[in-house]
């Protein structure tokens, strides 16, 4: 598995399981993302379930949360800092309204990829937008 493939699926990871509940539909948006998504295009779908499990692994040490976003900020070639950050966007979106703590997830990846507020703004508001429900 290719180092940037583990980055984007920690993102997509530790957005879902900021809440300590990772919902059926988040788990189901992330099999879609690496399933149909040109970066994922190489991937061996087989080994999703490994990298969460390393992602939650990682999530679990002393110092776990930092490290997972350092090893997230230093893997990924910056032209795919904002992919992880949309990424982690559609997973909580993907189950309707984000908790405080899906939405804190966020902030804390934005702020350690270096995205800027309003480039964060069109990406939160593009994830927002596909996945609105009627009703």
């Amino acid at each position: 598995m290719a180092a940037h493939h583990e980055a984007l699926i920690f993102a997509m990871v530790m957005a879902s399981a900021a809440d300590r509940n990772m919902a059926d539909e988040e788990m189901r948006k992330i099999g879609v993302i690496v399933e149909t998504l040109p970066v994922f295009a190489d991937f061996d779908e087989e080994e999703l379930a490994d990298a969460a499990a390393k992602c939650a692994e990682m999530l679990n040490d002393e110092e776990g949360m930092a490290d997972t976003l350092d090893f997230i900020r230093d893997t990924l070639p910056k032209k795919f800092r904002e992919t992880a950050y949309a990424l982690a966007c559609d997973v909580v979106a993907s189950d309707g309204e984000g908790s405080q703590e899906e939405l804190r997830m966020l902030e804390l990846i934005r702020h350690r990829l270096d995205i800027d507020r309003l480039s964060a703004a069109g990406i939160e508001r593009g994830a927002a937008a596909r996945h609105r429900v009627l009703g």
